[in-house]
């Protein structure tokens, strides 16, 4: 599993690890300088001995490179801010499908639904589950009910004929 991190970040661990190797520090040291397990920086050593900086260098990702420029992330982000009506739909829930024809219909590139999801998780967007409300939900009506209607309804019985669980136990 890739470590966290920018390939900058990660190559200047690296590059810190053989400093301090260079400088005679032992590898377990040097790993728990670093962060990383000792098994780690012995395979860096190894591969700076046999290939020199290139051989501790940072390597493209592997997977399939992302379809969206960058540039293009920047104005699906800034369309999606504007909201799904903003953007010619009916309602403002954004969906994977909706997203995919957006990305089809502004820029061209062609997503699986499925690949939305990760796209946009990669955007630093999650899933939001929208609050469901009645369409024809009146609020004022609704908190008429609540204050007049609810304490003649409600069946709690007056105070003075509620008794305790404890005096209603008979003694055996």
């Amino acid at each position: 599993m890739r470590p966290a991190g920018s390939p900058e970040e990660l190559q200047r661990r690296r590059r810190r690890a053989i400093a301090l190797l260079r400088e005679g520090v032992a590898p377990v040291d040097v790993a728990s300088r670093v962060g990383v397990d000792r098994r780690s920086v012995r395979r860096w050593n190894a591969a700076f001995r046999r290939h020199g900086a290139a051989g501790i260098a940072p390597r493209p990702t592997p997977g399939r490179p992302c379809a969206l420029t960058e540039t293009h992330k920047r104005r699906l982000e800034r369309l999606l801010l504007k909201g799904a009506r903003g953007c010619g739909f009916a309602t403002d829930l954004w969906t994977c499908v909706r997203v995919a024809e957006l990305i089809r219909n502004r820029f061209g590139v062609h997503y699986h639904v499925d690949h939305i999801g990760r796209l946009l998780h990669a955007l630093g967007w999650s899933p939001q589950k929208p609050t469901r409300l009645a369409l024809e939900r009146d609020e004022a009506a609704i908190a008429r009910w609540i204050k007049e209607d609810w304490p003649r309804v409600k069946k709690t019985p007056p105070a003075a004929t509620r008794r305790s669980s404890s005096l209603t136990k008979r003694a055996s």
